[in-house]
């Protein structure tokens, strides 16, 4: 991405000496204001998908940069080249970096395996797959079982007329709802382990909230699918995908590399090491760094070795990843001064929504935690959302998870759950969504599918609320 490179060449070029010296953004010390390129970013993904398809879909990458400069140039005005310079480096090496590999080796790794074969969508078959698919999530993460798990699910159904209500309720279950139960499901509750919260406490926790919502979404999956199936002239009586004798899976060598991915992946948050490298303010552990080596190999390997007909069995292609990739350095980049905000609690912009969260005798209350994590992680990243509540909270692991454990599930179970609320709620989310339109699935706007968030999950979460949250 050469407007990356070119943003980091103009806040670094001559400040090498200052940036080491800078100090932490003050959050309390920004103006709301700041938080208006992260909001027309968000915007913008919203909105010109629709006013200016065309364009969007040339020029997305643009749009990202001239947000991105619109927050980063005044910045570096305001509060010196030098404090810019250490946001971007920590934004980019803490953050962007690190997750980008991760997702791009998850989605190189799950798209060298191809189910073969020719599954039919009928409708105990599409729940079936969505069902296993949550399972997976937990075990090889959102990412991961998103992209193992879409492609042959779309192929399943593409003599189907009506398409849309599979893939979107894929979004819900195994591209959120189900990476709910381990840190290896989904970003928020890996920060969490890394911060100390025991592996398993999640699946202890919040295993009834997870039965109840996946349960529910695929009930009523099951029931819209059914009313869709039986619709005269529902079924083409062409199917695009011929028919096989036997369901099977080529590439098979990339499961072993799956593997690999959840090692590495537990093995950075397991690892304890002194060996830590500062770079211009941002400090980079040697279980990270070594976690994101293994994942690049992992990534190169699966490309040599995965024959070249999975890949185009698979209609394997880089555009979902690309799309991702810029939109997602935008947001990373916009969303430093929000962050900062919120982690400055009362005393920053957003107050209001931390003290939102205590009841008026100081106490926590779950489920205000709940709401406010979730709402916040339907539109911001997810993980730094979680740590700022995890924080707000106290930031004791053995407190949160004995005392006030139901805070912690609240946190933990608005910031998973709620990811589906939007596009870019969680990244998975997008990234089904560029693979259901490349493969011609007509998907819903970013509005449109937040009407079918909120019509489906928002009064699921109401009643969650009312059950495990007061």
């Amino acid at each position: 991405m050469k407007w990356n490179r070119w943003v980091l060449a103009l806040v670094l070029a001559g400040l090498w000496p200052g940036l080491a010296a800078a100090t932490e953004l003050d959050g309390s010390q920004l103006s709301a204001l700041w938080a208006v390129p992260f909001a027309s970013l968000l915007l913008s993904i919203a909105v010109m998908p629709l006013a200016a398809p065309f364009f969007w879909h040339h020029h997305f990458g643009k749009v990202a940069a001239g947000w991105s400069l619109a927050f980063l140039l005044p910045f570096a005005m305001v509060f010196g080249p030098a404090m810019a310079g250490v946001n971007l480096v920590h934004a980019l090496l803490a953050e962007y970096i690190p997750f980008m590999i991760l997702l791009t080796a998850l989605f190189t790794v799950a798209g060298g395996i191809y189910i073969r074969g020719n599954l039919h969508g009928a409708p105990v078959l599409n729940t079936a797959i969505l069902a296993i698919g949550a399972v997976l999530a937990s075990v090889m993460g959102t990412t991961g079982a998103s992209m193992l798990m879409i492609r042959p699910l779309i192929r399943a159904n593409d003599n189907r007329k009506h398409q849309v209500h599979v893939v979107v309720f894929f979004i819900f279950i195994v591209s959120n709802a189900g990476g709910s139960l381990t840190p290896l499901g989904d970003p928020p509750l890996f920060l969490g382990f890394l911060k100390g919260v025991d592996f398993f406490w999640t699946v202890k926790h919040i295993f009834p909230e997870t039965l109840f919502l996946i349960g529910s979404l695929l009930a009523l999956f099951f029931l819209l699918d059914s009313w869709y199936y039986h619709r005269n002239r529902e079924v083409r009586p062409v199917d695009p995908t011929p028919d096989t004798r036997r369901i099977g899976f080529d590439g098979k060598m990339n499961f072993l590399l799956l593997g690999v991915i959840m090692g590495l992946v537990l093995l950075s948050g397991v690892w304890k090491s002194a060996v830590v490298f500062d770079v211009f303010g941002t400090e980079r552990g040697l279980p990270g760094i070594v976690r994101d080596i293994g994942l690049i190999i992992v990534t190169l390997i699966s490309l040599n070795i995965t024959p070249r007909k999975v890949h185009e069995d698979n209609q394997f292609a880089w555009g979902p990843m690309q799309e991702v990739a810029k939109l997602f350095a935008g947001i990373f980049l916009t969303i430093i001064p929000v962050i900062a905000m919120l982690k400055a609690g009362v005393n920053g912009p957003f107050g209001a929504v931390v003290a939102a969260v205590t009841r008026p005798d100081g106490t926590p209350d779950p489920a205000m935690y709940f709401w406010a994590s979730g709402i916040l992680s339907s539109f911001l990243d997810n993980a730094p959302t979680y740590l700022v509540f995890f924080n707000t909270a106290g930031g004791d692991p053995q407190v949160l998870m004995t005392t006030m454990a139901t805070t912690l599930a609240a946190i933990s179970a608005g910031s998973v759950f709620m990811g589906a609320n939007s596009y870019i709620g969680n990244a998975p989310n997008l990234m089904v969504k560029a693979i259901a339109e490349d493969r011609g699935v007509k998907m819903p706007s970013f509005f449109g599918y937040m009407a079918w968030s909120c019509g489906i999950l928002v009064p699921l979460f109401l009643v969650m609320t009312l059950i495990w949250f007061r």
